[in-house]
């Protein structure tokens, strides 16, 4: 089984790492409610999409 030869050094494994940092998830406003929402979705607060009624969310 093949082993390495030299240890990885911290540079090496962190350059090969610098893809794996999360990010924050990109949120946009309704345009009806104004409450935080994710793109291209349908409000969960209002129940519109692109400016129109498209499901009836229950009052709480």
């Amino acid at each position: 089984m093949p082993v390495p030869k030299r240890r990885t050094s911290k540079a090496r494994k962190r350059i090969r790492r610098s893809h794996h940092a999360l990010t924050a998830v990109r949120t946009v406003t309704c345009r009806k409610c104004g409450h935080a929402m994710l793109p291209h979705t349908v409000c969960g607060h209002c129940g519109t999409y692109r400016g129109r009624s498209v499901i009836e969310v229950k009052e709480e």
